[in-house]
């Protein structure tokens, strides 16, 4: 796919690319606040409590990002089927929540950086920058598709039962009140 560096496009981009930055800061102090708090409460001494406490601070942040970005970031774009693009909001995030993962599994248990300090910036910094560019990538260019959203706009859904009902014609043949029903 060859990157079109146009003025238009460029325009587009870099309003969305801001208010997924707000987006991703609101989701980034969502996860902090609750990666700390797990790690400083209920996974305290725990063996593997890090892994288990990036995952569910994950998971929360994504559901905090997938309102932001659906009704903001990119509202413009979103699909009608509010169900798939869920699905694959949360599919792109979870691959996302791969790359944090690996950075806290490869600093705690590969490089012996144990401390919640090495933790945090595993996590939170390294992981977040490679784990932010991957997921905007993928909901710009899969999930919030424009072109996607407009070629899915354009291709009609067979629905019977629901035509037959909204097909119905407005009074009964035969009927004795005829031109009553739906009046």
């Amino acid at each position: 796919m060859a990157l079109d560096s146009s003025p238009v496009r460029g325009s587009r981009l870099l309003p969305q690319l801001v208010k997924f930055g707000a987006v991703g800061a609101v989701g980034f102090v969502v996860n902090l606040v609750v990666f700390n708090g797990l790690m400083l409460t209920v996974f305290s001494g725990v063996h593997h409590g890090t892994i288990f406490a990036t995952v569910i601070a994950t998971f929360i942040a994504i559901a905090t990002n997938w309102v932001g970005n659906r009704y903001w970031a990119f509202a413009a774009q979103r699909q009608s089927n509010t169900t798939r693009e869920g699905i694959e909001f949360f599919v792109v995030s979870l691959a996302g929540m791969g790359i944090p993962l690996f950075c806290v599994w490869l600093s705690h248990y590969v490089l012996g950086f144990t401390s919640l300090l090495a933790d945090n910036i595993a996590n939170n910094v390294i992981g977040l920058v490679l784990g932010t560019l991957f997921r905007f990538a993928f909901y710009r260019w899969w999930v919030f598709s424009p072109k996607r959203a407009a070629r899915l706009a354009k291709v009609p859904t067979a629905h019977p039962a629901r035509e037959a009902v909204t097909t119905l014609p407005t009074s009964l043949p035969g009927s004795p009140d005829r031109g009553l029903i739906g009046d």
